[in-house]
């Protein structure tokens, strides 16, 4: 058993250098810009290394030019909203509590030395129960947590050290323009070395959801009605282009938050000098979360065990499903571009799709209700039809039958009219489970295609909430107004070997 143990971890150790080559490989791949901000820091880090290397600016400086390397690595992030947040905070905080500290200080120095520590002793536990009481704010702990935290950390190391140290204004001194280099130093690193924006990564993201949800509606619909489609999207769920779409935009709350937090400490502004509204991106994120999980339920409709495709209905639902792309394409080009949409023209071709549905769906119901090859009886053919006893009825006098049979009879003849009996209701019985299974089979087959229709309407409904957002995004945003020219989307159509018939497709145009 220790045998196994240790030629396990020896074939994890001979794995472990191409696991780590392939996970550094990948990190930079996805992202190229991770790399170049790799880079930046370790050029930051060097340059602020020198107020402790070089002679001359360590005599000037002293010990205290390790704070400036300490705030480097704290301040420094990938984004210049994120660095200018930290930066903003950490120096606001160091100033203001240095303030306090000396003012604190001013007043203890005078009545004696008891007095001092006493005083010291009650300031620090009112400011550092009050400082930690007040990061409980939202607001603070949204945008001001990392300053308040920092304030209470400078605070408390220049008043303790204040009761030992006679020069405390000269560490306070050195500690602020340490802090103050480091700050500076991170802030022209990230803002003018290849710098990335959180209001521009926030703009493109949203753009790229619109579009992986575009994506997904319109394989997750062909892959529906034709079997090639199907099977190219069924195996690993971290390879399936549906499942995708959708999860980038399930799991962007917290970074739609974050990014519009930090894109709101930088300096850019929309058109004719209005401040971009950043609040807005997380309102059409919000938007698209609700709408992707009708993308996610579309989704399992296509995973169902129980599948019904009725091919009458296939270019109907098929058209829908590209309509909604389209508009989710339209809206995408439209933030991009920074340019408003015309939501009376994508309504209108929404209502004429969704018409189309409804007129497919009116012309044969029975495909719906789950009768096969339109099976009805009109009451015509019901008054015509030959009267028949009722199965219920002869059951009865069957039974009647037997039960005066039992009466009547000794006991050997008895037995025999109760097993007599439960043949009769046997023969009885099976006609009508059967007619109940056959049924129940058709209503169970219609059931999907009708889950399936309804979602598509469903999502219809909440794309109306996504327009209004994105449409009240430009007019915020004071995005270019619309010009009225005739809107042309194109929708890549995943290339697939269709099954031949004689029935037309809107798929296959």
């Amino acid at each position: 058993m220790a045998l196994r143990y240790i030629y396990s971890y020896a074939h994890k150790l001979n794995r472990f250098p191409g696991l780590a080559r392939k996970a550094i490989w990948k990190v930079g791949k996805e992202d190229p810009r991770r790399v170049v901000h790799s880079m930046k820091v370790g050029t930051a880090l060097v340059l602020v290394s020198l107020l402790y290397l070089l002679e001359p600016l360590f005599n000037g400086i002293g010990k205290n030019a390790m704070w400036a390397v300490m705030t480097v690595v704290v301040v420094m992030e990938f984004t210049v909203g994120a660095t200018l947040c930290k930066g903003l905070n950490r120096g606001l905080g160091t100033l203001l509590a240095g303030s306090l500290a000396f003012l604190i200080k001013y007043f203890a120095d005078a009545p004696g030395r008891i007095f001092q520590a006493v005083y010291i002793g009650v300031s620090v536990f009112m400011i550092g129960a009050l400082t930690t009481y007040v990061r409980f704010i939202p607001s603070i702990k949204k945008n001001y947590d990392y300053g308040v935290l920092i304030f209470l950390l400078t605070f408390n190391l220049i008043t303790v050290s204040s009761y030992r140290v006679n020069d405390v204004w000269d560490f306070a001194k050195d500690r602020i323009s340490t802090i103050a280099i480091g700050c500076g130093l991170c802030l022209l690193m990230s803002i003018l070395v290849f710098p990335n924006w959180s209001g521009e990564e926030l703009h493109n993201n949203t753009i790229s959801r619109l579009e992986g949800l575009a994506n997904s509606i319109q394989v997750c619909i062909t892959g529906y009605f034709y079997d090639s489609a199907k099977q190219a999207t069924e195996g690993d769920s971290s390879e399936n282009p549906i499942y995708e779409g959708y999860k980038a935009v399930l799991d962007s709350k917290v970074k739609d938050e974050t990014l519009a937090s930090q894109a709101s400490w930088e300096p850019r502004f929309s058109r004719y000098c209005h401040r971009t509204p950043w609040h807005q991106y997380t309102r059409v994120g919000a938007a698209l979360r609700q709408f992707s999980y009708t993308v996610v339920a579309l989704h399992g409709c296509l995973q169902s065990e129980i599948q019904s495709i009725s091919t009458l209905y296939k270019d109907s639902c098929i058209r829908l499903g590209e309509e909604v792309s389209k508009v989710l394409r339209e809206l995408a080009n439209s933030i991009r571009n920074k340019r408003q949409f015309s939501p009376q023209t994508l309504s209108r071709n929404l209502k004429d799709a969704l018409q189309d549905l409804h007129s497919a769906l009116k012309s044969q119901p029975q495909l719906v209700l789950g009768s096969r090859n339109g099976r009805t009886q009109t009451p015509k053919t019901a008054v015509q039809a030959v009267p028949h006893p009722h199965p219920d009825q002869k059951l009865e006098e069957d039974t009647k039958f037997s039960f005066s049979s039992v009466r009547n009879g000794s006991r050997g003849s008895g037995c025999q009219s109760v097993e007599h009996s439960r043949e009769l209701t046997r023969k009885v019985l099976r006609p009508q489970m059967s007619m109940s299974a056959i049924i129940s089979l058709e209503f169970s087959e219609a059931l999907p295609f009708a889950a399936f229709t309804s979602l598509l309407v469903e999502m219809v409904a909440k794309l109306d909430y996504v327009m209004d957002e994105v449409d009240e995004l430009g007019i915020i945003a004071h995005f270019e107004e619309f010009q009225g020219d005739e809107i042309v989307v194109t929708c890549e159509k995943p290339n697939i070997n269709k099954p031949q018939n004689d029935l037309p497709s809107y798929g296959a145009e």
